[in-house]
């Protein structure tokens, strides 16, 4: 559709300045063939010739700018009008009218009969039964498509449950404003988008209000501090557009200052050390075990190695919870977690 749209816009565009360039030369050639036949026939002279050619020349120049202009309205107009309509678009997911603050959150969360489906297709998730104490530290694995994602975005309410309720600390989430519920939960995920800034502002987007002493106290609960200071700028050095000037492992950590500077009470990491490599995947684990402490703690990992702090373990398949346990009883139990472990460690011992 766009490649269809780009080459008709194209073909438009080249027949319109096709068509004023021959316009233009035919008209020089006009005025000198007619102005050297009146010359001929002593009629004109030579310098009303030349001051016809001048004038010829002063009107192509607008005409020229004209062609331009029409070509850059054109996609600049098309540009405001996709803007205009983004702007307009209301968000799927409201407050509701009678929605309240949440308030001194204690973190624990409890999934009620939770069904959940994209766009009325098949369901995601089927009748989801999950309670996580304040405090506990959780672990989510399994196989690709089988729903871990999904299941812990519906805290924060980034998606509306189909059926059955999410509740913090009893409350369902559908009854609590936006604001409230997503300033006490952090969310740490496998694409840490950097704003092109100084490390200093994005590390204090976790918390606007925060000072420069508790921005470098984040950064050194996150072990980043050393590299920030070992930049050329430290804390003003200038990350690059989407932090393309960090590292991988430099990204993750600011972002793992981020939510040391929020200080929420519940905490996601969403597949967090994927990207990374084993060894920097060890350097940022403390990091994590740091974070999780003290908070109630949902990791998605498909690197059975991150989740060696966790209290609980959760096998997400086909959108149910098939198994939970500790490491020792999954085990025990001998099923899809035992498959994976062996697996992993099988990968890792021939690597």
């Amino acid at each position: 559709m766009f490649k269809t749209a780009k080459r008709n816009f194209h073909k438009a565009m080249g027949r319109f300045t096709a068509s004023m360039e021959l316009f233009v030369t035919v008209l020089s050639v006009a005025v000198i063939a007619v102005g050297g036949w009146l010359i001929m026939d002593e009629k004109l002279n030579y310098i009303d010739l030349i001051t016809f050619n001048l004038y010829v020349a002063t009107f192509i120049s607008p005409v020229r700018k004209l062609t331009n202009f029409t070509e850059l309205f054109s996609n600049g107009f098309a540009g405001l009008h996709r803007f205009v309509e983004l702007m307009r678009t209301e968000p799927t997911i409201q407050d509701a009218p009678d929605a309240v603050e949440l308030t001194e959150v204690r973190g624990e969360i409890r999934m009620e009969n939770v069904d959940f489906s994209y766009e009325e297709e098949s369901e995601v998730l089927h009748d989801v039964d999950l309670t996580v104490a304040a405090g506990e530290t959780v672990a989510v694995v399994g196989p690709s498509g089988g729903g871990k994602s999904t299941l812990c975005r519906l805290v924060p309410r980034f998606y509306d449950v189909s059926a059955g309720a999410v509740r913090i600390d009893g409350v369902d989430v559908r009854q609590v404003k936006q604001r409230s519920l997503r300033r006490s939960i952090g969310v740490v995920q496998q694409d840490v988008f950097l704003f092109a800034d100084t490390i200093r502002e994005n590390i204090r987007y976790g918390r606007p209000d925060a000072s420069d002493e508790e921005v470098e106290q984040a950064a050194r609960r996150a072990e980043i501090y050393d590299d920030i200071l070992a930049m050329p700028d430290g804390f003003d050095t200038y990350v690059g557009e989407r932090g393309m000037l960090l590292s991988g492992g430099q990204k993750q950590r600011v972002a793992i200052a981020r939510i040391f500077l929020k200080d929420p009470p519940i905490l996601i990491l969403d597949e967090a050390t994927s990207a990374l490599d084993s060894v920097t995947e060890a350097k940022i684990q403390s990091a994590f075990d740091e974070l999780s402490r003290g908070r109630t703690t949902l990791i998605i990992a498909h690197r059975l190695s991150t989740i060696r702090a966790a209290n609980r373990i959760l096998v997400v398949q086909d959108g149910r919870i098939t198994e939970q346990g500790s490491h020792a009883q999954l085990l025990a139990q001998n099923g899809l977690y035992a498959k994976l472990y062996r697996t992993q460690n099988l990968e890792g011992s021939n690597g």
